[in-house]
This record gives C-alpha cells, sequence and structure tokens, in this order.
C-alpha cells in the first residue's frame, strides 16, 4: 500500500481556506493518497474530527496506513463523496474539501488504464468493483454517443471523427488496451511535435464517463452542503473547465439572494429567497509559482472556496 503516494495539490491554499482548528469536524471526499486529510488532522489536533472517502479501494487502505498516527479521530468509508449526506449528519462539519483530480498512482499504475503514457487495460475506473469499464464503453456504444462523450466530457473538436474510426476498427478487433486507443488516434491526428499528446481528450472525455464525474460532482455539492454547519465552507479543488463551471455555478446559484425559473435571467420575473453561501473568493485561487515548478501537474488546478450562511 506504501506506493499510493500522492502529493497534495494546494495544501497551503487549502488549510487557509478551511482554517481547520481543535475540535472541529471536517470532511475530504477524494481521500486520494491522504496528503490533504493528514494536514486536517495534523492542524486541528489534538481532537479535530475527519470523515473521509474515496471510490478506490487501494487508496482507503493505504489512507488508513498512513493516517495512523491519528487513530481515534477519523472514519473513513469506500464510497464516492455524492453519498455524503447519508452517513454523515446534517449541519456536523465545520469545512469539506474536494479534490477532483486523479491521483498519481491512478495515472502511473499501468493496469488501472487512466493514461495512455504506459500499455494496460482501457478500465478507467475509480471504482474497480462496480461499472462497466472504459473498454465496455468503447466496444458497445455508437458512435454518435462516443462522439457526444469526447465533445462534452474533452472539448474534443475532432470528435466525430475519431468516433467513427473507433466503430470502424473494432469491427476486426475489440479495443482492450490503451496502448490501441492512443494509436489510433495518433494515426488519425499525428502529434507532428505537439506538446499534448492529440489523445490526452479522448482518455479524459471516457474517464470522466466511465466514472459519471459531472453526474457525482453535481449531487456531491448538494451533499456537501448538507453537511456543512453555518460558517463551515466547502473548498473544491477542479482540474478542467467542465468541472470549475459546474462549481462556479452552483456557487453563484446558491449566493444568489433571488431565484428564476428557466435558463434566462429576467429581473422582472426575480423571486426573492434567502442565500444560502457566501462566495469567499470571487475569483479561483491558482497555484503558485513555487508548486508548479514543484508539481506540473497541478497547472490546470484551480481552488474555489464557499461558505455556509
Amino acid at each position: 500500500m506504501a506506493n499510493f503516494a500522492h502529493k497534495p495539490v494546494m495544501l497551503a491554499e487549502v488549510l487557509a481556506a478551511l482554517e481547520p482548528k481543535p475540535g472541529g469536524s471536517y470532511a475530504d471526499g477524494t481521500l486520494g493518497g491522504a496528503g490533504h486529510a493528514a494536514a486536517i488532522l495534523a492542524a486541528s489536533s489534538p481532537d479535530g474530527w475527519l470523515f473521509a472517502s474515496d471510490r478506490d479501494g487501494v487508496a482507503i487502505e493505504a489512507a488508513r496506513e498512513r493516517l495512523a498516527e491519528f487513530a481515534g479521530r477519523f472514519e473513513l468509508r469506500h464510497a464516492n463523496y455524492d453519498q455524503f449526506a447519508e452517513w454523515i449528519p446534517a449541519g456536523r462539519c465545520d469545512g469539506v474539501l474536494l479534490d477532483l483530480g486523479v491521483s498519481s498512482p491512478q495515472l502511473d499504475v499501468a493496469e488501472r488504464g487512466f493514461s495512455f503514457q504506459q500499455d494496460g487495460p482501457l478500465d478507467m475506473r475509480m471504482d474497480r468493483s462496480q461499472g462497466p469499464t472504459a473498454a465496455d464503453l468503447l466496444n458497445s456504444a455508437e458512435a454518435e454517443e462516443l462522439a457526444d462523450i469526447f465533445w462534452r466530457y474533452g472539448d474534443e473538436h475532432q470528435s466525430r471523427r475519431f468516433a467513427k474510426a473507433i466503430v470502424m476498427d473494432r469491427q476486426t478487433r475489440r479495443f482492450e488496451t490503451t496502448r490501441q486507443l492512443s494509436e489510433l488516434i495518433e494515426r488519425l491526428s499525428p502529434r507532428a511535435g505537439k506538446k499534448t499528446h492529440p489523445a490526452t481528450k479522448v482518455f479524459q472525455a471516457l474517464r470522466i464517463a466511465v466514472n459519471d464525474e459531472v453526474g457525482s460532482l453535481e449531487r456531491g455539492l448538494v451533499a456537501a452542503l448538507k453537511i456543512l454547519k453555518p460558517g463551515g465552507r466547502l473548498a473544491v479543488i477542479t482540474f478542467h473547465s467542465l468541472e470549475d463551471r459546474l462549481v462556479k455555478e452552483f456557487g453563484r446559484s446558491r449566493a444568489r439572494d433571488y431565484e428564476f425559473d428557466g435558463e434566462v435571467d429576467i429581473p422582472e420575473l426575480r423571486r426573492p429567497k434567502q442565500p444560502e453561501v457566501r462566495l469567499v473568493n470571487r475569483k479561483a485561487i491558482l497555484p503558485s509559482d513555487a508548486e508548479l515548478a514543484e508539481n506540473p501537474r497541478c497547472r490546470s488546478a484551480q481552488l474555489r472556496v464557499m461558505e455556509k450562511i
């Protein structure tokens, strides 16, 4: 388990946002390598409490070892963070953290299938005990569905072309490995010296679809708000624009003192309501130059913080 080590992203900024203190209760919905969790427990010593969950069973076991020094001060669950309200009492927490990035151990272990950097089975499930794999999706979905996934979750401008090629290619062989998929994409769109691999967006989109990450985030934000006490803070680290837009709009809508029907905000049709949150920072907080130099994988990270009223 010791190899499940993950450097926590924007750790100083997270601690500044949540302000862990002795006697406080906190929740980490994306436990990962437990870097954030350990820091929250240390900062809330001697009697702060942490609820923590992760969809990855390997992460849970590794975290249990890493957090051994804080024994008796935490509860870990092998679960998705959108289930927070099912096991954490409403209004219990002073702070909630969601770090939506894929951890380095998941990316770097070939058999997890998250990355095209190493050849491995096309799995991509964060919880390997549940649901279809990326291979299942690639080998069964129609071209239109695949194109929609690549466009919606990866912003891939060649989504239709890639989807049609996948459907045609799988008539002669099933897609089983990450290398099969990455090589097909690279044949269709040669790298030609580009810094970013042409399969990057397709892999991201498949991962999001396989793990229902958009649905999890929508449900998880609501659940996080339920378990926060008034004055408690929610900190969310996102890694791509789709996630960030969802978090930003959630915060804005819950911070308004009015509501309206439909998608268009017409002032004359507004109805007054009590705001539920206060936006701690109007703009997303970005990693420092020092952290970017030390950990290039955090370059797309953005932190948004809101406080329950």
